[in-house]
């Protein structure tokens, strides 16, 4: 009978992008927040742009990021 082991490395490598993509969670509301309540400023069309990118980001890391926990306990 074999058993499947846990990957270590690959599950340590899919929790470090699961963090970056908690931060990323935070930090694009965050942006967008900002940049919508000083429409007025110089600043609002950059911060709504980068807002708007770590939104992106961060479900795309977080679907690999949990590829990658996933692979790393049940891939041979």
């Amino acid at each position: 009978m074999e058993t499947n082991n846990t990957n270590k490395d690959l599950l340590a490598k899919g929790l470090k992008i699961m963090l970056m993509t908690l931060a990323l969670m935070f930090l694009g509301p965050i942006l967008i927040y900002i940049a919508f309540s000083n429409q007025e400023k110089v600043l609002y069309y950059p911060l709504l742009i980068l807002g708007i990118t770590s939104c992106i980001c961060a479900i795309f890391f977080g679907f690999k990021g949990i590829n990658t926990i996933m692979d790393s306990m049940f891939k041979k």
